[in-house]
Order: structure tokens, then C-alpha cells, then sequence
């Protein structure tokens, strides 16, 4: 396979729900969410053989910070760290995803990191140690590495079956506004040991569910983070009422811990006249169509 580039994508993951039903006495918050993923976000490439590196394009490559920090690099080193000889090389990112945004893109740019040296090393996507460099990675890499619809649970390692799920036509918009995870759990208050003391269970998702039911499902749940991070970011709850205003929306939601909400609609020309209006209002904020699933 030498001189061959291999490729991936990295797509969006978007969190239709996100429960919080308590935090363990480690500090660490419990989660349950149904997560899908996009059909487009970054891309990223490998040139094995070479030494371990990273380079960026793309509108949005400032966003992908310090190699230091960037996950990509973080991913392959785990792995490297797990399974001996590997063969690393030359990573290439193209980001359009806003960073920083609750829709996974860097954790997304990791498992597709991984995908693609389990590729050049003929290493199978089971390989435990793919899981493993994942959890070490981050908390939504586990779930990012076959970007799946899927419900997790536990702080990210727990992953329910891969669901089958009608496609759902989204607008994603960011008003570019940064929102860290920590700062939004530390606005919610939970204590270690405490449990949430409001709101229902999260809601049944099966595999085949018609659209219908997955919509009357998804009323049923929540995103326990978004007020906290309308607290920290008053312009979510703003992008939240222009998304639940537009014409056609069956529901509107903040997706992760923010600042990235979406809208889904019926339809993907529903979704993209919505997407047309946002932006003629708003240039600022990033507004994507997107078919989720």
C-alpha cells in the first residue's frame, strides 16, 4: 500500500436529546443522549509511512487550534501507544466544522484519525484498542469512531446498538459564539453524587421508527444543558427562537453544550427555505442544511 493516500470523513454529530441524570461522586457527569451524525462536516487524509504530523485548510482552520491540542494528532499517539510497530504519517484536515461548538467536530477529526490508521495498519474497527485510544481521546470519540445514530449513555462509553432511523432534515446554525463543556456543567450545579430532580426518563429509540414517532419521542425529551448555556450565552436562546419560528419546524433544540442548535423539519425544502431566511436575517452565524441520521 505504499503511496497510497487514504481518506475519511468527519462528519457532524448532533445530540437530538441529552439527559443528565446525575453526576457520580468521580466528578464525572452522567449522560444518556440520542446522538446521529451528518452527511458532510471535515475531511481528512492520511499519507502513511511519513512521521506523525498535521496540517489544516479549510474556512474554518483556525479553529482547529495548537497541534498541541488538536485531537487528531492526540488520537493517533494513543493508538500508537497500543499497539506496537505502528505505522502513523502525514495527516491533512480540511475544517468546516466551527470548534468549540457541541457538534463533535474535533472529536469527529479523531475517530476519523483512527479509522484511517486502522486502514493503513490493517487493523479491524472491533480492535479494542481502537476503543480504548478513543476513550482516551475524548468522551464523544467512541461514539464518533462508526458515526452511527446510536443512544450513549454512562460519559460517553457506553454505546447502545446502531439505530436505523428515518433521515432528518436539519439547519445547524452557530452564532459563532464559543461555549466550553465545563463551564456549562459547572453553571448547572450538580454536585458530586446528585442526581437531576426534574424532567421524565429519556424516551424509547428503536431501530424503524417512522418519522412521526421519532418526532413525538423527541418532544418527550431535553437537552439538560441548554439553559445552562443560555445563562453563559444569551444568544442561544435567541438562535433557539429563530429556529422554532421558521416555517415548518417540528422542533427545535441546542445540540451537545452548545452554542450549535438545530431545527428539524419535514422536509429537505423546508429545511432550506428556513436556511435561507436565517441567513438573509443573520450573515454572521454559520447556517448549514444537513440530513441527519
Amino acid at each position: 500500500m505504499s503511496g497510497q493516500i487514504f481518506h475519511a470523513r468527519a462528519p457532524a454529530k448532533v445530540n437530538l436529546s441529552l439527559h443528565v441524570p446525575r453526576r457520580r461522586e468521580d466528578g464525572w457527569h452522567e449522560l444518556e443522549s440520542l446522538v446521529v451524525f451528518s452527511r458532510s462536516g471535515d475531511a481528512l487524509s492520511l499519507d502513511p509511512g511519513a512521521a506523525l504530523s498535521l496540517t489544516v485548510a479549510g474556512p474554518r482552520a483556525q479553529g482547529a487550534g495548537p497541534d498541541a491540542e488538536n485531537l487528531v494528532l492526540k488520537a493517533a499517539r494513543n493508538l500508537a501507544a497500543r499497539v506496537e510497530g505502528l505505522t502513523s504519517g502525514a495527516f491533512h484536515l480540511v475544517k468546516r466544522l466551527p470548534a468549540a461548538a457541541g457538534i463533535g467536530g474535533g472529536s469527529s477529526d479523531a475517530a476519523a484519525a483512527l479509522r484511517l490508521l486502522a486502514q493503513a495498519n490493517g487493523l479491524p474497527l472491533d480492535d479494542p484498542r481502537l476503543r480504548e485510544a478513543a476513550k482516551a481521546t475524548g468522551a464523544d470519540v467512541p461514539v464518533c469512531l462508526e458515526a452511527r445514530a446510536r443512544v450513549m449513555r454512562g460519559v460517553g462509553d457506553e454505546l447502545g446498538p446502531a439505530l436505523a432511523l428515518p433521515p432528518l432534515f436539519a439547519v445547524l446554525v452557530n452564532p459563532g459564539v464559543a461555549v466550553e463543556t465545563r463551564r456549562v456543567f459547572a453553571e448547572m450545579g450538580l454536585k458530586p453524587g446528585e442526581a437531576q430532580t426534574f424532567g421524565k426518563p429519556h424516551p424509547a429509540i428503536v431501530s424503524g421508527m417512522e418519522r412521526d414517532a421519532l418526532f413525538a419521542a423527541l418532544k418527550q425529551a431535553r437537552n439538560d444543558m441548554e439553559d445552562a448555556a443560555c445563562v453563559i450565552a444569551p444568544v442561544v436562546g435567541h438562535v433557539l427562537s429563530v429556529l422554532s419560528g421558521a416555517r415548518g419546524c417540528r422542533l427545535a433544540r441546542m445540540s451537545g453544550s452548545g452554542a450549535t442548535c438545530f431545527a428539524l423539519f419535514d422536509d429537505c425544502a423546508a429545511a432550506a427555505r428556513a436556511a435561507r431566511a436565517i441567513r438573509r436575517a443573520h450573515d454572521r452565524w454559520w447556517v448549514k442544511t444537513a440530513v441527519l441520521g
